[in-house]
């Protein structure tokens, strides 16, 4: 569905990204991570045509971005990290005009922007002006602007910037929901967000690739610190279900396992039955966090 070949952009002697090669399958949900300055933004900019490469292939369903750019922006939706709304219109005559710039058919303009209000719980606020509208619903618009016409293809630069947790959840599932029906790639800083809603994440710094890895399998990390340890304690905890690793470092205990909270349910009820005496149990830096930590820890340059 996206296949980047051999992508570089120069801003004059300065080079924002280097030979970038990915591509993303139909329906795979995928994040887009690096630290400030690493490239993600220039490179979203070329993808939706914003912006020329200085050499390199981006193709979008087939097509090439700057050879066919009608054809695939009738096939993206984009939203970028400051939202593109006005805010003398309302919510839903704002999400109306897109839909004509868009060129939707004009008897379904209607049943496009009561969905993209539904699928954002937008339909309170549907007749209140973007200009009167906190920062997370301002944001959660310019999601809905994105959704509109159903795109094959998502581009995502931080959605979820400004919003509160319970609206950061909110758009999480929403995420979800796209999966299958839409190809999305999601650049944020927030980890936990990427492994809840992405099946493979993409690392860039100084404007090259410097890993991928797939997240189909959700991984968490536990820190433990008991009060009386023994020599059977790391293969009895390698023991417990759930547990894939562990390792001792000082005091503490690090667990590496899969699955959701009954993890720590299981390594809890271990330690107190076996009256080792729990004295912490926390979670640690997942596999996502510590992976993303070295493979970016190198001089940062300015934002791109």
């Amino acid at each position: 569905m996206i296949e980047i070949r051999d992508l570089t952009k120069n801003y004059g002697a300065r080079t924002a990204i280097r030979n970038l090669n990915f591509t993303l399958k139909k329906g795979e949900v995928v994040g887009f991570l690096g630290p400030n300055g690493a490239g993600k933004t220039t490179t979203m900019k070329i993808l939706t045509g914003f912006m020329a490469p200085t050499s390199g292939v981006v193709k979008i369903a087939g097509f090439d971005v700057f050879e066919n750019p009608l054809e695939v922006k009738k096939r993206i939706g984009y939203l970028p990290e400051i939202p593109p709304v006005y805010g003398d219109m309302t919510v839903q005559s704002f999400l109306k005009f897109v839909s004509e710039l868009k060129g939707l058919e004009k008897n379904k303009i209607k049943d496009h922007v009561e969905e993209a209000l539904q699928k954002t719980l937008l339909q309170d606020v549907r007749g209140r002006l973007i200009q009167n509208l906190s920062k997370g619903f301002r944001q959660r618009v310019g999601i809905a602007q994105a959704l509109l016409g159903r795109p094959e293809v998502l581009i995502l630069d931080e959605p979820t910037v400004g919003l509160d947790p319970r609206q950061v959840a909110e758009i999480r599932d929403l995420l979800i929901q796209l999966r299958g029906n839409h190809t999305v790639i999601l650049s944020t800083h927030i980890l936990p967000e990427v492994e809840a809603t992405c099946d493979r994440v993409i690392i860039i710094n100084q404007g090259q690739i410097v890993g991928e890895r797939s997240l189909v399998t959700k991984s968490k990390r536990l820190r433990l610190k008991v009060r009386q340890e023994s020599a059977s304690l790391p293969a009895d905890l390698e023991r417990i279900p759930g547990i894939t690793g562990v390792e001792k470092k000082g005091q503490y205990y690090f667990l590496s396992g899969t699955g959701d909270d009954s993890l720590n349910e299981n390594v809890a009820e271990f330690i107190v039955s076996s009256r080792a005496g729990l004295v912490e149990l926390a979670e640690a830096a997942g596999e996502l966090e510590s992976t993303f930590i070295n493979l970016t820890n190198k001089n940062r340059g300015s934002e791109s």
